[in-house]
């Protein structure tokens, strides 16, 4: 029999599972907490209650892998938004233009619980793939040339051993592959982080009457000033809003209810705040830190045992206010399944080559994520590189010409989702666009329908939350 194991029942974990079933006899996922049934809360995942958007480059690259799930969402209530007519944004360097007409591009919006119910219950449809609930994975079998299964912890405390032909190590922020690969003599991994110390507090909101349609909001912090704070409105399933606030030291919004319309009113405009200071509250404030940028280099490392892979956070963790950690793992669980198909069979310096594919949409995402972030005072122990500057000096070029500039616009809008790689903004037209740089004035203001505006007009006294 030809065996995997995934550590990790994550969307990262489910979908290399999906990626491996059609090349194995059994998929073992290891675990552990216990799922649930349905689209509710998880135990280990609390920053689900945070603002979560899913690209659609990663939405087809999910598609790809379990098919009808795309289908699923919006049935149950997800948003499909497009992009850019479905977003109002304010840059650090202006109102971005709303396109209209048709477009490929869009986020699917909705709750975190939402979206990873129906990828787990497609998967877990597969006969091939096993589920091994509230079971720890606590070290790996083999040696430093060819990992050959899972040490695993039952709730009760006994252990017992996984074999598998290839290993996929979807864990999470909390990967043990580190510690497990020194444990076998493979050290020396280089690791990075930047964490602009960014705190989280979000609320859900009941829409106002005649919302339906309206758009995402997001009110970014501006490039050099410390601390960097922003908001988010997020139209999620059931007619509500989710609004997610965010700052860095010194900045942090808090967890009291009374302080959570007027953070928003104060940022660098009170757009979100005006929508939904006269919205019923629906929820309490729900707060977290965990937002520090990681970065480990597996792809680097001189020595790397066959039968081994790992991929998503555990290869590096993104600052979520940019929405890239599910997309970056649906991709690649892609690479990964077209390693495998394109070998045949779980053979020579498969794992090799795996882990340097998906440390391509990896580090597309690390750059993006870290070229504001590594500014923050403190944010890192090193000092921001050359690398670093150019890629921010890059980035504020870019963002001043999108927000004057449709068709630069709409080729920032394929990399950011994910349709298109990062080397997209090299194209000559981008360059020729990058060199003129804006044509156009700002915008004046919030970049919205009259419809739109009037719900921003009072109708009245304020609700209680």
């Amino acid at each position: 029999m030809r065996r995997a194991t995934v550590i990790g029942g994550g969307p990262a974990g489910m979908l290399a599972a999906a990626a491996l079933a059609p090349f194995c006899d059994r998929v073992t996922l290891v675990e552990r907490d216990v799922l649930p049934h349905g689209p509710h809360p998880r135990k280990g995942l609390p920053q689900a209650r945070h603002g979560h958007v899913l690209w659609s480059g990663g939405a087809k690259a999910i598609e790809r892998l379990v098919p009808g799930v795309t289908e699923r969402w919006p049935a149950a209530g997800a948003v499909r938004v497009p992009l850019t007519s479905g977003m109002v944004a304010y840059t650090p360097h202006g109102w971005f233009r709303r396109r209209q007409g048709p477009t490929p591009h869009h986020l699917i919006a909705c709750g975190r619980d939402l979206l990873d119910w129906h990828v787990r219950d497609l998967v877990l449809r597969d006969h091939r793939i096993r589920l091994l609930e509230g079971t720890e994975a606590v070290g790996l079998t083999g040696a430093a040339r060819r990992i050959t299964g899972v040490r695993t912890r039952s709730p009760g405390g006994s252990s017992q051993g996984v074999r598998a032909d290839l290993v996929v190590d979807a864990g999470g922020r909390g990967s043990r592959a580190l510690h497990w690969l020194a444990s076998l003599g493979i050290t020396g991994i280089r690791e990075r982080s930047v964490d602009s110390a960014l705190a989280y507090a979000s609320r859900v909101f009941r829409a106002p009457d005649h919302a339906d349609g309206f758009p995402v909001v997001n009110v970014q912090a501006a490039h050099g000033t410390a601390p960097g704070q922003a908001a988010a409105l997020i139209p999620i399933e059931d007619g509500r809003r989710l609004v997610s606030l965010s700052g860095t030291r010194g900045g942090e919004p808090t967890s009291r209810a009374q302080d959570f319309v007027p953070f928003t009113v104060r940022l660098r405009h009170p757009l979100v705040g005006r929508l939904i200071e006269r919205a019923a509250a629906l929820t309490e404030v729900s707060t977290s830190r965990s937002t520090a940028n990681g970065r480990r280099y597996f792809e680097q490392a001189r020595q790397w045992p066959e039968g081994l892979v790992v991929l998503g956070d555990a290869v590096a963790t993104h600052n979520p206010v940019y929405g890239q950690g599910m997309s970056v793992a649906a991709l690649a669980a892609c690479l990964l399944r077209d390693d495998v198909r394109r070998a045949g069979v779980f053979g020579t310096r498969l794992g090799r080559r795996v882990q340097r594919a998906v440390a391509r949409p990896a580090d597309a995402a690390w750059a993006s994520a870290t070229a504001l972030d590594v500014f923050y005072p403190g944010a890192s122990e090193q000092a921001p590189t050359p690398t670093d500057r150019m890629i921010r000096r890059l980035s504020g070029r870019l963002a001043r010409t999108a927000a004057a500039s449709s068709y630069v616009a709409n080729a920032l809008t394929q990399v950011t989702t994910m349709e298109a790689g990062t080397t997209r903004l090299l194209w000559p037209d981008m360059l020729l666009a990058l060199a003129c740089g804006p044509l156009r004035r700002p915008l004046a203001g919030p970049p919205l329908t009259a419809a739109e505006s009037r719900l921003l007009e009072p109708v009245g006294p304020a609700r209680a939350d």
